[in-house]
């Protein structure tokens, strides 16, 4: 029996129809991830996400809805994190936990541990990708368009990342009308007695410098408990600390150190206390972060501001 001509077109246009009707498979990624390994990325349904930055890139991305775990340093957009599986903190994770959740991909800071456990994780058949974190607002760009390059969101990424850029450009303009840089110290914690500071090559510095600072540490490298007579010699003008970094920790604590309690910030209680994740996190709110702590330095400099528009 022949086919009347219209069921004839019908069988015809069927398929195509189909096709068009059903998503399209998405092509394999390869990326060469901050380690140096390529990674090939074939499915982004399940994300499993490992520090805050790398969370809150996911969000901004509208990559949401595919993120099915995430670690405890991922606290924003609040709300939303509320509702994601939790894996452990980022830096002592066990594989058994992170792949308990059945990812189909795992986006991680380099800083992630411990090391033996990440090992085991990029030997999985779990596609692991570390993402490269540059302290600076050019790495902040980098970061944000290399994560949407793994998910597929290369448009998506490319114009957040403009927007930091130009943020980050504003920050500059803003940050050159300093003429006396002030020396601040970043203090993480204090335990008997002692604080430990931010030197160089930590997300505290790189943000003390974008905000207009001068380290009063720049001779140290990394996060080191400080001297006590070293703590009456780098004499701050301003002390920046995290806001809740715990129970025991705080203002007062701070202020039991000898040595800060003398310096010029300890006697004119100039301290600083900013949330964590958004002062030292370097995701799509650094900018922004470095200009709030830049008015909490420098009040004059905010005011001025205020009254020419800016």
């Amino acid at each position: 029996m022949i086919p009347s001509a219209p069921r004839a077109i019908a069988y015809v246009l069927l398929p195509v129809f189909l096709a068009l009707a059903l998503p399209a498979a998405r092509a394999d990624v390869v990326v060469t991830d901050a380690g140096g390994r390529q990674v090939t990325v074939s499915d982004t349904s399940r994300i499993l996400s490992i520090g805050g930055d790398v969370t809150e890139i996911l969000f901004a991305l509208d990559a949401g809805s595919k993120l099915i775990a995430v670690d405890s340093t991922s606290q924003y957009p609040v709300d939303a994190v509320k509702s994601k599986t939790v894996v452990g903190y980022m830096r002592a994770l066990s594989a058994e936990g992170v792949l308990s959740t059945n990812p189909t991909l795992i986006i991680a800071s380099k800083d992630a541990g411990p090391a033996e456990v990440i090992a085991l994780l990029k030997a999985s058949s779990v596609p692991y990708v570390e993402v490269p974190d540059d302290l600076t607002p050019q790495g902040v760009a980098a970061k944000i368009r290399f994560i949407a390059s793994v998910i597929g969101a290369d448009n998506a990424g490319d114009a957040l990342a403009r927007e930091v850029e130009r943020d980050f450009a504003l920050l500059a303009k803003q940050r050159s009308k300093i003429t006396r840089p002030i020396r601040a110290l970043f203090v993480l914690s204090v335990q008997n007695g002692r604080a430990t500071v931010a030197g160089r090559d930590t997300s505290a510095d790189a943000m003390l410098r974008l905000a207009g600072a001068v380290n009063a540490v720049d001779s140290l490298r990394g996060y080191k408990p400080l001297a006590d007579e070293a703590a009456m010699e780098v004499a701050p003008d301003a002390i920046v600390t995290m806001r809740n970094a715990g129970p025991s920790f705080g203002s007062d604590h701070i202020l039991s150190v000898k040595g800060l309690s003398l310096s010029p910030a300890g006697q004119n209680n100039r301290i600083i206390e900013m949330d964590g994740l958004y002062l030292l996190g370097f995701g799509p709110r650094a900018a922004s972060a470095a200009r709030d702590l830049m008015k909490a330095l420098y009040p004059s400099l905010a005011q001025s501001a205020a009254g020419a528009g800016e």
